[in-house]
């Protein structure tokens, strides 16, 4: 009762009564049970805009009809709206080229183009004219990881770097001790430290802005190998110009289609980018961590703002939850990294055969590091307030101090004065 059959070239399958998806999804639901992991919204929303950029392209060569292109069309937009997210519920872990994945899409599609239409509308000739899952896959990860780039990750990163250029001009008459191996080295202003930071990060958004170009290079219009077979000639353009009009951003056809199916260079690339940045942020947050430390027996340079309580048995104790959360966040960046690497390499022949491990560890690496660039922004960086007296105290009795005196008495006298000045506590 709660079942209806559907059928594919394998023969029939069962599928929930109330599924928008067909046969060949519920295959992959029953064959791929290995998870609870599923492609994340970027790329679902990245499928709908590339099977609507498809359908347009399609109707404007003359290959599919206004009316059914229309109604694919829509429906897939509706889907990379978030309407329908609960009817892509395949593993992350499937065929190697996301075939499982694009089948999905595309029998979803199909079933909302038949309701407006009432009329059958194929999965496989209508929603993918002109496409294959070897061209759709690779092309929904250049998308996905683009639009996230762009709308999360950017904006996020310049919003902990003007936070922290905000701080260093309030704070820019402080001078506290530097430190080298852990120990103290020669003074600075705190404004000059955290000009470190934002310097660090400001690297990252141009070495992520470098990435941006090689994104905008799309696999579709190789079909299956790269020979663009069963797929117009013009197909390619036109698809770029669709997808470029329902995004506002210059997608371009790949110069070497057989290059960008067979390999994932420039997510591989991406993904180094997005390690370093999370070097750089595991950087900052382990410095707040120090600097906080205390409050009576560490650095105390700072205070981070209380946010909840440390402690399940010590009561008052307070600790430096963001720079935590988002030394963890990064450290995760840097193990998805591996994987996407270690993925990146599996390019036999025409095809990379784990284009869905790809996409998911990429997309989760960009989302992990928007989020901790904000809270890291928003709740310490700006929040955290400078303990003065407590700098000024080591400030002072630094014998470190001395090698400003090298140039006068030669670094032997000078490490004599250090030296005496540790051991008289002056």
């Amino acid at each position: 009762m709660n079942d209806r059959l559907e059928k594919d070239s394998l023969g029939e399958v069962r599928v929930p009564a109330d599924a928008l998806y067909g046969a060949q999804t519920q295959r992959a639901i029953d064959n791929f049970a290995i998870s609870d992991l599923r492609l994340p919204r970027p790329f679902i929303r990245a499928l709908g805009l590339i099977k609507a950029a498809a359908a347009a392209a399609n109707a404007k060569l003359g290959l599919l009809d206004h009316d059914l292109a229309a109604a694919i069309e829509t429906s897939a937009l509706e889907i990379a709206a978030g309407r329908y997210d609960d009817q892509f519920p395949v593993d992350v872990f499937q065929t190697g080229s996301g075939t499982s994945s694009n089948m999905n899409a595309n029998e979803v599609i199909a079933t909302l183009s038949q309701r407006q239409l009432n009329r059958s509308v194929h999965p496989n000739d209508h929603v993918n004219m002109g496409q294959s899952s070897n061209d759709v896959i690779p092309t929904a990860i250049h998308v996905s990881a683009l639009l996230e780039l762009q709308e999360q990750l950017l904006p996020a990163l310049d919003h902990l770097r003007q936070t922290i250029d905000n701080k260093a001009a309030q704070e820019e008459d402080i001078i506290k001790t530097g430190r080298t191996h852990l120990m103290d080295g020669m003074p600075l202003t705190l404004s000059q430290e955290l000009g470190a930071w934002s310097a660090l990060l400001e690297e990252s958004r141009q070495s992520l802005d470098e990435s941006l170009p090689r994104l905008l290079q799309l696999a579709q219009g190789g079909t299956a190998v790269g020979t663009g077979v069963n797929t117009d000639s013009a197909f390619a353009t036109t698809f770029a110009r669709e997808l470029c009009r329902l995004t506002s951003h210059d997608f371009q056809p790949s110069s070497n289609f057989f290059a960008a199916q067979s390999a994932q260079t420039a997510s591989v690339e991406l993904s180094g980018k997005l390690k370093t940045l999370a070097t750089n942020i595991i950087k900052i947050a382990n410095d707040l961590r120090w600097m906080n430390s205390g409050p009576l027996t560490g650095l105390a340079e700072i205070e981070l703002q209380a946010l909840q309580p440390g402690s399940s048995i010590m009561p008052g104790k307070v600790n430096p939850v963001i720079p935590e959360a988002a030394a963890m966040a990064a450290t995760q960046v840097m193990g998805n990294d591996v994987a996407i690497g270690i993925a990146g390499q599996s390019g036999n022949f025409q095809l990379n055969v784990m284009l869905p491990l790809i996409a998911w560890n990429l997309l989760q690496s960009i989302q992990l590091l928007a989020g901790a660039c904000r809270a890291m922004a928003d709740k310490s960086i700006a929040t955290f307030r400078v303990q003065e007296a407590n700098i000024r105290k080591g400030l002072h009795r630094n014998p470190i101090l001395a090698t400003a005196l090298n140039p006068v008495v030669g670094y032997e006298k000078a490490a004599e004065i250090a030296k005496r000045a540790y051991r008289e506590n002056r």
